[in-house]
């Protein structure tokens, strides 16, 4: 049974994607997880970012303080997950203007 099969993550699911403001997800982030969840999940974010710019690792490393296990797990992630670094990323790029 996969975790997204689940009422409680089907919610959580849900309450991102209702989602419509910085701000709303600062406050809602704030009231979910821990500084420390929010940093590491910047942290992947971030690195997921740098790979996907084809940095090298020694660079990701260096600017991210990340551990050579997490840049690892996360380019793992964008080699075989589900495509959410590049989908999100990408969003990310083009309400920026970038393409």
């Amino acid at each position: 049974m996969s975790a997204f099969d689940d009422p409680n993550t089907r919610l959580l699911l849900s309450a991102v994607a209702a989602i419509d403001s910085e701000d709303q997800a600062r406050r809602f982030l704030e009231d979910l997880l821990t500084n420390r969840e929010i940093q590491a999940i910047s942290q992947r974010l971030n690195v997921a970012r740098m790979l996907l710019d084809r940095e090298k690792y020694a660079n990701v490393e260096q600017a991210t303080g990340a551990s050579s296990a997490t840049i690892v797990r996360v380019n793992q992630c964008i080699r075989f997950g589900a495509g959410g670094y590049e989908a999100v990323l990408g969003a990310l790029r083009e309400g920026e203007g970038e393409a």
